[in-house]
């Protein structure tokens, strides 16, 4: 295992948290693809009230202890089902790929976790400051048969230049992109061209955070079949919430 300068594991986090998970569904398989882990406070609180205490300091032990608590508790939750699940990841608090990787490994072993099932997300919102650092962290990631995923894609600071640096197996495109998507044809064309480009780089698209059924109607007409939004189901906290759209499908086609 190489080693890793930066690495400051003995550092105890001042604050608790927990997470909340949310579906990926796959409306061409009509099944739940995976899920998302997000971090929540302890009693559920946002993301945000967790996140604005994490400190350059904390940053790292923050990164690896949820990145744990998202795997052990998927792990217990999926009770040996072929999904996925997506974390979060800070590419800022990776200091060396191989050596930063080793605890989510061991916790991927203890809960029984293939490791094709497990897929590192970073959001284009935060401001990468060493290119070459996150491909790295990337390429390494693929060689422990990881999935890896932009999110927010069209929300932040790089868009098509780190698609073209990066070329992650998934693009998660960004909420605000597809808000009412059905009444702007500007941003039908946008993710219309996103999907295209997407497709001949061999890159999945996600569309997150879908919340009416017009919206979806428009999303799967351009091609897009893995979605995750509170249309499907809102995150809960420390389990996995059911997914009503996928149920009422499977009794309407069992009726007819």
């Amino acid at each position: 295992m190489s080693a890793c300068t930066g690495c400051r594991d003995d550092i105890a986090l001042p604050f608790d948290f927990k997470m909340a998970f949310q579906p990926i569904v796959d409306l061409s398989q009509g099944c739940v693809w995976g899920y998302e882990a997000l971090v929540r406070g302890s009693q559920g609180e946002p993301a945000y009230s967790v996140l604005d205490q994490v400190s350059d300091e904390t940053r790292y032990k923050f990164d690896q202890s949820a990145r744990v608590m998202a795997i052990e508790t998927a792990g217990a939750l999926y009770q040996g089902r072929d999904l996925k699940l997506s974390i979060n990841f800070m590419p800022n608090a990776v200091y060396e790929p191989t050596a930063c990787i080793q605890k989510s490994l061991a916790a991927a072993k203890r809960a029984g976790f293939p490791h094709k099932n497990l897929m590192f997300e970073f959001t284009e919102d935060e401001r990468i400051t060493d290119t070459a650092h996150v491909q790295n962290i990337l390429k390494t990631y693929r060689k422990f048969g990881f999935l890896t995923a932009i999110d927010d894609f069209g929300a932040g600071y790089a868009g098509l230049n780190l698609l073209a640096q990066m070329q992650p197996d998934l693009l998660k495109i960004d909420m605000a992109l597809l808000r009412d998507i059905h009444t702007s044809p500007a941003k039908q064309v946008i993710v219309a061209g996103i999907v295209s480009m997407a497709r001949a780089l061999d890159i999945t698209v996600l569309a997150e955070g879908v919340e009416s059924e017009n919206e979806l109607a428009v999303l799967r007409a351009a091609g897009i079949s893995l979605f995750q939004g509170y249309f499907f189901a809102k995150p809960a906290l420390m389990a996995l919430p059911p997914v009503p759209v996928l149920e009422s499908d499977r009794t309407h086609a069992a009726q007819h």
